[in-house]
């Protein structure tokens, strides 16, 4: 039980929703399910997909900025929501880590990446790449509503939001917040230890009615750069296995490869290279399938 169980309304502060005892609570005077719940943020977005993971190191943030490059490429416009707050790396993947948030008016202006991608992240804000964020839950869902309600955004098509590991403050606040959440994406790697905590990161969505949208398996097996085959590094399969449990979609397995390595240190998004690398058809049969899936 957490500290919160058993106590009165005014004592909860509404935290009902947010607390993992509500249900087995054994206070009748629990405070009712969404009292006291902020109001959902005013956003012009038709989609917001998050993507998460229950463990750090699977690739969550690869997977979110590949995933953005390919709905702009379809011709979508496209925001990503960089709330690793302690840890924002989609700046360093994308090349822009020299960018800085600016404002017209009353309104923060989003870095442009193309005509139909613009991107906002806690990076954005910091005196430089080695500056930590030391900040509590209230700190961390101010500034997520301010991404939400204070920028401008414009149209979007599709809000994907890069969510820091487990199932913590920013996760729950881009839900309360956040309008039309369309689903969530979940990012494993193959082994159990990765795949247990992303069974994890699925329920806990599922308990707060966000609908899994797809399992990504990443880091399934290492693409030899010699003479390109794949080794199960990390095993093979454990994605797709949840996936079944779970009885939601499997997106497909990415493999481990240098290249994608490389593409993030470098700036560029990996789904942008060259066409005729194995890992390259892989990243575009899942983001294919994840379109196919959200657009459906």
């Amino acid at each position: 039980m957490t500290e919160e169980a058993g106590k009165t309304p005014e004592e909860c502060n509404g935290v009902c929703e947010g607390c993992p005892s509500a249900q087995g609570c054994d206070s009748d005077k629990k405070a009712p399910i969404g009292k006291g719940l902020p109001p959902k943020a005013e956003i012009d977005v038709d989609h917001v997909i998050l993507v998460l993971s229950g463990k750090g190191g699977v690739g969550k943030s690869t997977v979110a900025v590949n995933l953005s490059f390919a709905l702009s490429a379809q011709g979508y416009n496209v925001g990503l929501l960089d709330l690793d707050i302690h840890g924002p790396n989609v700046p360093k993947m994308l090349g822009l880590e020299d960018h800085r948030l600016t404002t017209l008016g009353n309104l923060i202006q989003p870095v442009r990446v193309t005509g139909t991608l613009s991107v906002v992240s806690m990076a954005f804000l910091l005196p430089d790449k080695s500056t930590p964020v030391i900040w509590r839950g209230p700190m961390k869902m101010s500034a997520i509503s301010q991404f939400l309600s204070e920028v401008d955004w414009g149209h979007l098509d599709f809000l994907v939001v890069d969510l820091p590991p487990g199932t913590g403050d920013e996760a729950l606040s881009i839900v309360q917040l956040a309008p039309n959440v369309r689903g969530a994406v979940i990012v494993t790697t193959p082994q159990e230890v990765a795949t247990m905590d992303a069974m994890k990161a699925a329920k806990f969505v599922g308990q707060l009615g966000v609908p899994v949208v797809g399992i990504v398996e990443n880091m399934s097996g290492l693409v030899c750069p010699h003479c390109k085959q794949e080794i199960d590094l990390f095993g093979k399969g454990g994605g797709e296995t949840i996936a079944r449990e779970l009885g939601v979609p499997f997106l497909g397995s990415i493999p481990l490869d240098p290249e994608m390595r490389k593409a993030g240190d470098e700036g560029r998004p990996f789904i942008i290279r060259s066409h005729d690398s194995p890992t390259w058809k892989s990243v575009d049969r899942v983001m294919e399938e994840l379109v196919r899936v959200v657009e459906g």
